[in-house]
């Protein structure tokens, strides 16, 4: 019975080990990429090389089939703002001046065929699909009144998600997750125990960390669109503003944009923590020095200037 009780524990620490080995693997694996950021600026670490399980441009394929039946499906509703609308105008603008900046952080970026549409719509939401196919909502624009600096931080933000190719990452480890439980339900047969039960385990456990990585992801965002917006002649510092309006919006109902990207001090406190790294930059695209650049003002009432 000793000999028995032995075994078994021997083969659950065994599976427990397994399970560590296989999440350290993926938690580990991001390291292990080429890093193309800037030499100055921000710094975000490498790459993801789980990005690469998935085929060189295959989500870029997609998005681009995807994004084409979305703005077809707006102009047939007659929700595709034209070439000529006042805010087109303004967001092909303010992408004309991020996208040469963009280009160091991925070396695919500058094959990519960048487009940008408006959508008319009372979704606070925005987003950058792989291959650069931008798309904005009026509800966005409108709802929270957003200066040209905030707009930066946005298109900055969701630019900073392709560039860093967080679609193919997720996909990759969703993958390898998939896989690594399917592995250990084998294994854990093969020791007597019930392999789906294990499987769902470590399926959950996986579960549980893509939802660290999609912070992770969220924080990148944020600082990689910091260091574009600033590059291009935004100011960061409007970071701040724009998530302080998204909590006001927040108070009410939690905008769709607000689904993924959670909004908080901790947010801001992130934001702020990179002033000293991409204020300089701001400066220089201004031209003038770090000590002479005015505070960041507010245009909503209740929400102080940034210093």
């Amino acid at each position: 019975m000793m000999k028995i009780l032995k075994h078994h524990h021997f083969a659950m620490k065994s599976l427990s080990t397994s399970l560590l080995l296989a999440a350290g693997l993926i938690y580990g694996l991001p390291v292990l990429a080429q890093n193309n950021a800037p030499q100055e600026g921000v710094n975000v670490g490498k790459m993801s090389i789980m990005r690469k399980i998935v085929p060189s441009g295959a989500l870029e394929g997609q998005a681009a089939q995807q994004y084409m039946q979305t703005m077809q499906t707006a102009q047939q509703k007659r929700e595709l703002a034209p070439d000529n609308h006042p805010q087109v105008i303004r967001l092909r603008a303010i992408a004309k001046k991020m996208i040469p900046f963009a280009l160091p952080w991925n070396p695919r970026a500058k094959e990519w065929k960048w487009e940008v549409n408006l959508i008319a719509s009372t979704q606070i939401n925005a987003y950058c699909m792989p291959g650069g196919k931008i798309a904005f909502y009026t509800g966005i624009l409108d709802t929270l009144k957003l200066t040209d600096d905030e707009v930066a931080m946005i298109m900055g933000h969701e630019i900073a998600h392709a560039l860093r190719e967080h679609g193919a990452e997720r996909a990759g480890k969703s993958m390898a997750m998939s896989g690594a439980a399917k592995l250990l339900g084998i294994f854990a047969e093969s020791k007597g125990y019930d392999g789906n039960m294990v499987a769902g385990i470590a399926g959950t456990a996986g579960n549980v960390a893509m939802l660290k990585f999609s912070r992770e992801d969220e924080t990148e965002g944020d600082i990689v669109g910091m260091d574009l917006a600033a590059r291009s002649g935004f100011d960061p510092r409007a970071g701040v503003t724009l998530w302080q309006k998204m909590g006001l919006v927040n108070q009410k109902a939690p905008p769709k944009w607000l689904s993924t990207h959670p909004a908080g001090e901790d947010r801001i406190k992130e934001i702020r923590k990179h002033f000293p790294e991409v204020m300089p930059l701001y400066a220089r695209a201004k031209g003038v020095s770090l000590a002479n650049l005015p505070p960041y003002r507010s245009n909503v009432k209740g929400i102080p200037d940034v210093q």
